[in-house]
């Protein structure tokens, strides 16, 4: 780990007002309580609000916070990487906020961490069945699940039988190329998944209030359950 992310880490393991020995800031991070005493005298001579000493333990005050978007070089990978493939296969809203993002990262960053976000060599191009009508279906489906409103769907399934069902929507899956709606269905009164490039029509309808059973959690739990059995 490099030091400078080790320091950070050093400050969120601190939050909260906790008093935190040396000991188990070094068992944490994997170095000896002598570098732990350098690096919180390195933190208090560079205005970190710490207080207490070796042999009995850290505290900070609380109210200190750490410059926004301070991030190591794994976690600059995975941001970029992610904003760039939501901006290939995500909704409208979502493509639009992910290229936002970059530019910001982009924009804060330290010189040295800008050059690494900018050597991230992962890429993501959209597929030609991303059609504009798709990514609007994502953000509308999204902020369905956010909001807890009900949807009210015409659906075609893959042997091209057609229905019409009212669902409370719980959360949206992607499997690489497709996107999933996690749901509750009304007419077959459990959790069903409809692939979103099947859905012919959508419209909004009235807010729902969560019911035990009948949540995300619920649907993680009994997914889990039958993997066990």
């Amino acid at each position: 780990m490099r030091r400078a992310d080790r320091l950070f880490q050093i400050v969120q393991y601190l939050r909260g007002g906790r008093l935190v020995t040396a000991a188990q800031l070094a068992e944490k991070l994997e170095v000896t309580p002598r570098t732990i005493y350098r690096d919180v005298a390195d933190l208090i001579g560079s205005g970190v609000p710490i207080e207490g000493e070796a042999g009995v333990g850290y505290v900070m005050r609380d109210g200190y916070d750490l410059p926004p978007l301070m991030f190591s070089s794994d976690e600059i990978v995975a941001l970029v990487a992610g904003a760039r493939m939501i901006r290939a296969w995500g909704g409208t809203s979502m493509a639009a906020a992910a290229e936002e993002a970059l530019v910001k990262i982009n924009a804060v960053l330290p010189e040295a961490a800008r050059s690494r976000a900018e050597e991230v060599q992962v890429h993501a191009l959209a597929l030609h069945d991303m059609t504009d009508e798709l990514r609007d279906r994502i953000d509308r489906v999204e902020a369905a699940a956010n909001s807890h409103t009900s949807l009210h769907i015409a659906y075609e399934d893959e042997t091209g039988s057609a229905s019409s069902r009212s669902v409370r929507p719980l959360g949206l899956w992607f499997w690489g190329r497709v996107w999933t709606m996690v749901c509750w269905c009304e007419l077959r009164e459990d959790f069903r998944m409809f692939r979103l490039d099947r859905i012919q029509a959508l419209s909004e309808g009235d807010v729902f209030r969560p019911r035990p059973g009948q949540t995300l959690r619920d649907f993680y739990r009994l997914e889990a359950y039958k993997r066990r059995s």
